[in-house]
């Protein structure tokens, strides 16, 4: 994939290892993608898939048994790379934020909602305790929190999930960063609570002309908000393009086999069984071979378990990781495991 001039999010063959007792393992393997300013990247995949690794790889906040290498990750034109700690610690917060999961595990609860957003705003911005107050209460009113100065009296543990978790948004946002990292920020919110949530960040994103990358397993929230979509299996993109391109146009076993999980509405009658995708991932400890998904896959054929497969990129950038173009594919000789 050619860099190009107007990126500004530019990321080249991250790869992120994780040394277990068991041997290395290859969280996340060679992946690469660029965005311009603005734009909205999906990154979608089942559980272990490597999708929030990633996000951490990006943000420098591994743990420790992990290692990250690269040939770029660069941020507006910046090398997160060769950042220096001190620089690093500007940059996070002040350019580019992260939204996770669980804000009850993110928010301190020793401390009250106004003191950790206070201390976010005072530590890159020069600002008085006085300003840091009322920049934080606007911010509480601009995520749709009423009452915002009581509500920095409070503690997280006297607010409700979806109140954290705007919370946690206001606090990412306040020192107006370019690049939004949210992962799976609505999954431990319910139904209701998760379309607000959504709906907020997809209006913020347009307000502030963040670039976003969003990271979920549910295929119906990127048809809301994204602009391209990275599908990712065994810590590799195994399809990349357009959202229209990736959802009305699958072209790899693994997206096809997610498509078909989701009803539609309209189409899929009351009671009608919905797709599955049988078995389950490869492991990621040793050297792998083949493709990552050929256990899984109802096209698989002795040749899947050859070398490892590059990212085809096919005219209209559409990024596949299959040895086969759709037409090729139907029901061939099934593969029972990829060797290790």
């Amino acid at each position: 994939m050619a860099n190009s001039p107007s990126a500004y999010v530019v990321v080249q063959n991250l790869r992120i290892d994780i040394h277990t007792s068991s041997g290395l393992l290859h969280a996340v393997s060679n992946v690469s993608f660029q965005l311009t300013a603005g734009e909205v990247l999906c990154i979608v995949g089942e559980s272990g898939s490597g999708k929030s690794m990633t996000a951490l790889g990006l943000m420098g906040l591994l743990p420790a048994a992990a290692s990250r290498s690269a040939e770029l990750l660069s941020v507006d034109g910046r090398d997160l790379l060769t950042m220096s700690p001190e620089e690093k610690s500007d940059f996070l917060g002040n350019r580019m934020a992260m939204i996770f999961q669980e804000p009850m595990t993110s928010l301190n609860p020793c401390f009250t909602i106004g003191t950790q957003m206070e201390e976010t705003i005072r530590r890159h911005r020069n600002v008085s305790a006085r300003d840091a107050k009322l920049h934080a209460a606007s911010w509480l009113e601009k995520v749709g929190i009423p009452s915002s100065a009581g509500r920095l009296e409070q503690y997280p543990h006297q607010l409700s999930g979806g109140l954290r978790q705007r919370v946690m948004i206001a606090m990412m946002l306040m020192c107006e960063p370019k690049l939004l990292i949210a992962d799976e920020p609505t999954t431990a919110l319910d139904v209701t609570v998760q379309a607000q949530i959504l709906q907020l960040l997809s209006a913020l994103q347009k307000e502030l002309g963040l670039t976003m990358i969003f990271i979920t397993h549910d295929l119906g929230v990127v048809s809301r908000i994204a602009d391209r979509v990275a599908v990712m299996y065994a810590g590799e993109f195994v399809e990349y393009g357009t959202t229209r391109q990736v959802l009305k146009n699958p072209q790899h076993p693994y997206t096809q086999g997610l498509l078909k999980c989701l009803p539609v509405p309209g189409r899929t009658r009351r009671g009608a069984h919905l797709g599955t995708i049988p078995g389950s991932g490869p492991s990621l400890i040793g050297n792998l071979s083949g493709c990552c998904f050929a256990n899984r896959c109802e096209y698989a054929a002795p040749v899947c378990l050859e070398g490892k497969l590059p990212l085809f990129v096919r005219e209209d950038e559409h990024g596949v990781r299959c040895r086969f173009r759709p037409e090729e594919l139907a029901p061939l000789q099934t593969v029972d495991a990829v060797p290790q």
